[in-house]
């Protein structure tokens, strides 16, 4: 690259396989590159889905019809149990992690990250929490008091087997990586930036995952200490949460949901970097109000630790604090507001390119905007005294993770496929992909809403026949999850023929602005032959166009 021009070698590299550094499953294995662990977290995430999926699949199988006995009782507490922790601590934690330590030394025009080796334990220590708990089955079986392990459920008067002991040591161990993880990525994003790249400057999937890093860092430590105190219970005999012995329940509640609420931004803030850049590419625009949007990042951060209790409206904690964080769980609605209307203004009047990435994005902001609304119903008290623990719960759920949270990263996964492999994704494939997953997803867990308003509860093995639309409603979700679960089959498919059959792709196949562009695809061991003066949010497009930025390079 020389003055105000970009150039790259045009190498004949065009997969991962020609590429020295990732050749041989012994450099994956002991490697302390930020890509390859960036690789290998969304890897194990994906075959950690394949479970999750199984284990959903087969829970709509059993409501498919009343009265059904495909599995037992206890086997299906133990598959509910099972999908929920999986989909947010083996699926989304890594997930995001994942695009985290690949990108974010790219986009900012480092290296590595600050502290490599603390990267690769961060990864070991996840997949080794994570496999631990898959032992469990092998061990006298799973844990079965759900995802959130309310007490007295998963004390050791109500559930004997080891399985809810792997679950709390699991969870203690993936939370130190992640903890770790977190770490890393604050401080790599505060001391390593490329020349001119201030905060103002770096883009905003950056800023969301430095915000991300200071929720991980102060949420987890508050879920490993209940943990603790929950394995103490059952091994040692103590009595943090046995009401009978002076203990409460509630406090279980408490910490669990501060880690848990700020737990779903944790999931969704990347999802939400990967769309803010997603959508300026393909609108050819620069975000609207960027500024604005990383302030409603920080407003976010902010109140989500202050708006746990709305997940214990009907527990009897008195009317004062009710209205407190009632205020406070719609407050949180303005900042995400504003960032919805910034995405909309970007794409008003630009030159829209409909490739999947985009569409996934389109598609990301109708349902998240679905899943928020039913947010905002549950910050409503007696509408939450209603609908809690009903399947409308389950539906706003479903439709703020898997609408606000796959929906975004798989379109990062369309956009940046090409950065990590050096191929392009087939679109055609991909939109086959995206219309079926459109109709699987509403099918599946649109009618949960009405489920929900007809009064069916979650967590429910089976249901009596008869009861007013349940057994239409829970026949039709099946069916549509089968379609679901065929989408992400051709995404899946997508990923591995693309592979090898792809276009290639060269280094910047979307003409995008921002630092990552300006690597090979897939990028050299250090990333960079040379990293610019950054002198604007779009240093490429500066260096391209020579608007705003006078092309002078530095020798990083």
């Amino acid at each position: 690259m020389t003055g105000g021009t970009i150039h790259h070698s045009h190498k004949p590299v065009n997969w991962l396989a020609e590429v020295p550094e990732y050749q041989g499953i012994l450099s994956w294995l002991t490697s302390i590159d930020h890509k390859q662990l960036g690789i290998l977290y969304i890897m194990s995430a994906l075959g950690f889905l394949v479970l999750g999926a199984v284990l959903g699949l087969t829970m709509r199988l059993q409501l498919m019809f009343p009265m059904n006995h495909l599995v037992t009782q206890e086997a299906y507490n133990q598959i509910f149990t099972m999908h929920g922790t999986t989909m947010v601590f083996f699926v989304g934690m890594p997930l995001l992690f994942g695009f985290a330590v690949y990108l974010t030394p790219l986009m900012i025009g480092a290296r590595d990250m600050a502290f490599p080796r603390l990267n690769s334990y961060g990864f070991w220590v996840y997949l080794f929490g994570a496999i631990m708990l898959f032992f469990s089955f092998l061990a006298g079986g799973g844990p079965s008091a759900g995802w959130f392990a309310y007490p007295p459920l998963s004390e050791k008067g109500y559930l004997f087997n080891n399985g809810q002991n792997y679950w709390a040591l699991s969870l203690f161990v993936t939370g130190i990586g992640s903890v770790a993880t977190g770490l890393n990525l604050i401080v790599t994003i505060l001391t390593m930036r490329a020349p001119g790249m201030t905060l103002k400057r770096v883009p905003l999937f950056v800023w969301m995952i430095l915000m991300d890093g200071f929720l991980v860092i102060f949420s987890l430590p508050a879920l490993n200490a209940s943990l603790v105190m929950i394995l103490f219970d059952r091994i040692l005999n103590t009595h943090f949460f046995d009401a009978t012995m002076g203990g409460s329940p509630l406090l279980w509640q408490h910490f669990f949901w501060f880690f848990g609420h700020p737990e779903v931004y944790i999931l969704i803030l990347p999802g939400w970097g990967a769309i803010s850049e997603v959508i300026p590419v393909f609108s050819r625009k620069l975000l609207f109000g960027a500024g604005v949007m990383a302030a409603s990042t920080v407003a976010i951060t902010f109140l989500s630790f202050g708006v746990w209790v709305h997940h214990m409206f009907a527990v009897g904690l008195g009317f004062a604090p009710l209205y407190i964080f009632a205020v406070t769980s719609l407050l949180i609605a303005v900042p995400t507001g504003i960032k919805v209307w910034s995405w909309l203004a970007t794409m008003w009047g630009g030159k829209l390119k409909f490739t999947v990435a985009m569409l996934h994005s389109m598609a990301f902001l109708i349902q998240f905007t679905i899943g928020g609304l039913g947010g905002v119903a549950f910050a409503v008290i007696p509408i939450d005294w209603q609908l809690t623990d009903s399947y409308f719960v389950v539906a706003h759920f479903h439709y703020v993770l898997i609408g606000g949270l796959v929906f975004s990263l798989i379109a990062g996964i369309y956009y940046w496929y090409p950065k990590a492999t050096g191929r392009m994704l087939s679109e055609t494939l991909g939109k086959w992909h995206f219309w079926l997953m459109i109709i699987g997803f509403n099918g599946t867990f649109f009618v949960m809403h009405i489920l929900g308003i007809l009064g069916m509860p979650r967590r429910v093995w089976t249901y009596p026949a008869g009861m007013p639309g349940w057994s239409e409603l829970n026949f039709f979700s099946t069916c549509c999850s089968f379609v679901l679960v065929a989408s992400m089959l051709l995404f899946v498919y997508n990923l591995f023929w693309s592979f090898y059959h792809g276009k290639i792709a060269g280094p910047n196949p979307w003409n995008a602005w921002t630092l990552e562009w300006l690597a090979e695809s897939p990028p050299i061991a250090e990333n960079f032959e040379r990293v610019p003066v950054v002198r604007s949010r779009r240093p490429l497009w500066d260096l391209q166009y020579g608007s705003g930025g006078d092309g002078e390079e530095h020798h990083a």
